[in-house]
């Protein structure tokens, strides 16, 4: 199905074109529940269902409004005709203008009260916090089903010793289980600033032109009360518990930079996992999903890249990034009502959307495939252990009468020599016989081998891990019903 070169033709909908620009966010990453939410059938049956609301609140304080209007408005809440919507909007250069007209052609007794009183950001402000509404409960149940997926891996490795790295250097030894509770509690202060966001969301309502309601105000012959009860009537209709107090013509373009900063910290947040992933698998400890025909490099055969991590951290910085959109559309907007943000929250804000969809759709998918490799990881805890087993070995030289900062640089000079052996000369870490050599010690090879065969070096990680469980465990509980355990996830670059 084509156009002129210039000015395609339509595609029905599901057919793809391939010569124009297609979003991969709707072909490649998103989930067809989140494309939905933001499809033009969502927006513009929901622009339907104001009016209808519109009209009912009217009717109930007392304008002639039939019940024979309202039927027939319900009756074509969702056979909106596009073709006539776009050439009418070629005409009058005005989407709501344009679908006010084409709902009216398909509820004539009805037309002359559509939009009554109320101006385009009616229907389109407050289909915005509508869909965004749906879209966050969306990304809510994936987030809970991530921090399922994490909670059942961390406990499984809850006591699996490892390595731990601060500057990617080899540190103190934690526990496979612990680490995924640090990107579990990640995902945690995402639900809790995602359900903050969610209970302070707010309607518009139906403010009028400037926000000031004047429009209603004549509608009702002058009477304040009957403009205010409007608004409660629509936001109970719609599903709301709030309207804004004071608006201008819109509402306030902070609530939409707040929505995005909620999903700018869960890219955050799978950002930081995928990294993890990326160097765990470099390492050879961990790797994410693979299938049996799948392909990690055109040239390497042998090659198994984390391209669903590295997805993920590509998708996150698309979604970061985004979150300035909003950020500059709420500071630049003029007095009471200006245009300039309009284009621009069409595009940032459903991609920002579809985008954290994917992304934790990806999360979901690597973790519930996520292959550990224990002996892999007790090889790399093994060869860094000497240099581990030093900080038991202060604390027990002190314990019995040392100087720890004496100790503490004999232990830095010793560590240094024997790393130098290890990367210049390619020996075998030789520190521990350093250590039993060094008369400042007082301690025989056999003292340090029995120091450290008493030491787990990993802490209370597992407790911290097993008490922190508790905490999620309830949290899931509380939501079971949200959690989605059937996430297909595409597997493409």
């Amino acid at each position: 199905m084509r156009g002129s070169r210039y000015s395609p033709a339509v595609a029905p909908k599901g057919f793809i074109m391939n010569d124009v620009y297609i979003n991969p966010l709707t072909t490649r990453y998103a989930s067809d529940e989140m494309k939905h939410i933001f499809s033009p059938d969502s927006k513009f049956s929901t622009w339907r269902r104001l009016w209808i609301a519109l009209a009912e609140a009217e009717q109930e304080l007392g304008i002639n409004i039939t019940d024979e209007q309202i039927a027939e408005m319900k009756e074509h809440i969702c056979d909106i005709d596009y073709d006539t919507a776009r050439q009418r909007e070629k005409e009058v250069r005005h989407d709501v203008m344009a679908h006010i007209y084409t709902y009216g052609l398909a509820c004539p007794k009805a037309r002359p009260i559509i939009h009554l009183g109320a101006t385009s950001c009616y229907v389109g402000d407050n289909t915005d916090v509508i869909l965004q509404r749906s879209a966050l409960m969306r990304i809510r149940k994936l987030l809970l089903t991530a921090i399922a997926e994490l909670a059942d891996f961390a406990d499984k490795y809850k006591d699996l010793p490892t390595l731990a790295y601060t500057h990617f250097q080899a540190a103190q030894p934690t526990t496979v289980g612990k680490r995924a509770a640090l990107w579990m509690q990640d995902l945690m202060m995402d639900l809790e600033q995602l359900d903050f966001a969610v209970s302070n969301m707010k309607l518009l309502g139906c403010r009028g032109t400037t926000g000031t309601g004047a429009s209603f105000l004549e509608l009702f012959d002058g009477d304040a009360d009957k403009v205010r009860r409007l608004e409660k009537l629509i936001c109970d209709k719609m599903g709301f518990e709030k309207t804004y107090s004071v608006s201008g013509q819109t509402y306030s373009r902070k609530a939409d930079y707040f929505i995005l900063s909620v999903l700018s910290g869960i890219a955050q947040s799978a950002q930081k996992f995928s990294g993890d992933i990326r160097l765990l698998s470099h390492l050879k400890e961990f790797d994410e999903p693979f299938e049996a025909g799948q392909v990690g490099s055109s040239a390497m055969a042998y090659k198994r890249n984390p391209m669903r991590s590295e997805r993920i951290s590509s998708l996150s910085r698309f979604v970061i990034a985004e979150c300035i959109n909003p950020a500059m559309t709420a500071g630049t907007q003029w007095l009471e009502r200006s245009l300039d943000d309009s284009a621009n929250r069409r595009i940032s804000i459903p991609e920002a959307f579809l985008a954290t969809d994917g992304i934790l759709q990806l999360y979901i998918n690597i973790v519930s495939g996520l292959r550990v490799y224990p002996e892999v990881i007790k090889k790399n805890l093994n060869e860094e252990l000497p240099f581990m087993a030093t900080e038991n070995i202060l604390m027990h030289c002190v314990k019995n009468g040392g100087d720890r900062q004496l100790l503490h640089e004999v232990i830095r000079s010793h560590s240094v020599a024997a790393g130098l052996a290890v990367k210049q000369e390619g020996k075998s870490n030789d520190l521990l016989d350093r250590i039993a050599n060094d008369p400042e010690f007082g301690l025989t090879r056999a003292d340090i081998d029995k120091i450290i065969s008493e030491s787990c070096f990993t802490g209370i990680a597992t407790q911290q891990t097993e008490d922190y469980l508790r905490e999620v465990r309830a949290v899931l509980a509380a939501n079971r019903k949200f959690l989605d355990k059937n996430i297909d996830v595409a597997i493409n670059v």
